[in-house]
């Protein structure tokens, strides 16, 4: 197939005859349309943006001129296009002409498009990655510190798991000021001692504790009572030292002994004559062998007259110290102790409601001997190897059974310091230094709270007649 020239007389657009138009005299050559497919219905090819390719006919809609108007709906009409879509693939196209003129539209005012910005273009970094940068190289710091802190841990032999808080600063009332009750224990249990003695049925075992730096040793008469002579302490610290017996009173329940020890701290003795109901007390010992056992409690009763021992054994007698400190077996010849850390007793005799032959133990009803009388009988232990007793010289048979109580005198001695303060037998001793008489044992008894040569004050009735007197006790002749 060849060219075919447009002047043969062929509409190629209409693939019929047609008759061409004459050219106007001295006019050209005529131009030559586009090649085409014989038989085939072509349009010309359309530039992006709608112009056509120079040399071509434009497709305004109207005819070119020369050339047949095509009907309607036809390629060439006004709602289609006036040139064909295809004539990139069509080889009978200009060879010359480039394959497509791109002219830029025209952009309506008001209807700029969006700028649409690189995706892959670097941009400035925004807040939320400025803050998110920080946060990720923390956890991250964290992460590493925790695995490396946790391997270090299991390493040196630590558990996983931290317990408690952090360290605060210790409260007040944990701080142990000296005043505390914790801080008169800790100042006092170094002087007080487990008390062993040897006897033929075994061992027996109290407590006791320090009355002087050479070694002397204060504890009840009963804790040593039918020893071998053979005895040892067990010192607060668990060292314990060989003991002797230096001398014991039976009637005061008071025992001496000594060690040979260097650097023993003594204990400060206070004054039982200031004590007041009330008062805090602390009793420490070896209660059933649990040494180094210190108990709360207070001052329940003063001047509180016992008559105590075994039978068949000598009588005890003194105006005790009733305390609701726990006390038990073991902690016998043990200091009482008021706030100050100050010896006030020494720890001898419990109430219990046990049957006969059962095992007592602490209901809350414990005595100990003041320690004006427990020191004023070792002193004279140590000094004299024995204790003077105290006396008034009369015997009392018991109550009268009178409104009014008293004792009634059965017995005074010549000479003695009853009748050198002018009682008689009959008389009626009510009070002495204001304490009232009940029973004969509050007669012996509180005169024993006393030192020998010391004065009390007599309330007694005579008849129906009250009168008071001044006694100037005395030490006992054994």
């Amino acid at each position: 197939m060849g060219g075919t020239d447009v002047t043969d007389g062929w509409d190629w657009r209409r693939g019929g005859e047609t008759p061409a138009p004459a050219r106007p005299p001295g006019a050209g050559a005529p131009s030559v349309g586009p090649p085409t497919m014989p038989g085939a219905d072509r349009t010309p090819l359309a530039s992006p943006g709608g112009a056509p390719t120079p040399g071509w006919p434009a497709s305004s809609g109207a005819p070119t001129p020369g050339w047949p108007a095509p009907a309607a709906g036809e390629p060439n009409s006004a709602d289609a296009s006036a040139w064909w879509s295809d004539a990139l693939a069509d080889p009978w196209r200009d060879p010359a002409a480039p394959a497509a003129v791109v002219v830029p539209g025209v952009v309506a005012p008001g209807t700029e498009p969006e700028p649409v910005s690189d995706p892959d273009a670097p941009g400035r970094p925004t807040l939320r990655h400025l803050l998110l940068i920080p946060v990720i190289t923390a956890l991250l710091a964290g992460t590493l510190g925790g695995a490396l802190g946790y391997a270090f841990a299991v390493r040196g032999g630590a558990g996983a798991a931290i317990l408690g808080a952090a360290p605060a600063e210790v409260p007040a009332l944990a701080q142990r000021k000296p005043e505390s009750l914790a801080g008169v224990a800790e100042r006092v249990l170094p002087s007080v001692v487990t008390v062993r003695v040897s006897s033929l049925g075994g061992t027996s075992e109290g407590s006791g504790f320090i009355a002087s730096a050479d070694g002397h040793v204060i504890t009840n008469d009963h804790v040593v009572a039918g020893g071998t002579g053979k005895a040892s302490v067990v010192f607060n610290d668990g060292s314990t030292a060989p003991a002797t017996i230096v001398g014991q009173d039976a009637e005061s329940d008071i025992a001496v002994i000594k060690v040979s020890r260097q650097g023993l701290r003594p204990v400060e003795f206070g004054d039982s004559d200031a004590l007041a109901v009330g008062d805090p007390v602390l009793a420490i010992g070896s209660p059933l062998s649990l040494a180094n056992t210190v108990t709360a409690g207070i001052v329940s009763a003063l001047d509180r007259t016992m008559q105590a021992g075994e039978p068949g054994g000598p009588v005890r007698y003194y105006a005790a110290i009733q305390t609701d400190a726990a006390v038990n077996h073991g902690n016998s010849g043990g200091p009482l102790v008021d706030g100050a850390g100050r010896v006030v007793g020494v720890n001898s005799t419990i109430k219990s409601l046990v049957a006969e032959g059962q095992e007592a133990g602490n209901i809350g009803l414990a005595f100990a001997i003041p320690i004006n009388q427990a020191k004023r009988v070792t002193q004279d232990i140590i000094g004299t190897g024995k204790a003077r007793r105290t006396v008034i010289g009369a015997r009392a048979d018991g109550p009268t059974g009178v409104v009014g109580g008293g004792l009634r005198l059965a017995e005074v001695e010549p000479s003695g310091p009853a009748d050198g303060a002018g009682l008689k037998v009959g008389d009626v001793i009510l009070k002495i230094n204001g304490r009232p008489m009940t029973e004969p044992t509050d007669l012996t008894a509180l005169v024993r709270k006393y030192a020998p040569g010391s004065v009390v004050t007599v309330e007694y009735r005579r008849g129906s007649a009250r009168q008071n007197t001044s006694v100037t006790l005395a030490a006992d002749a054994k």
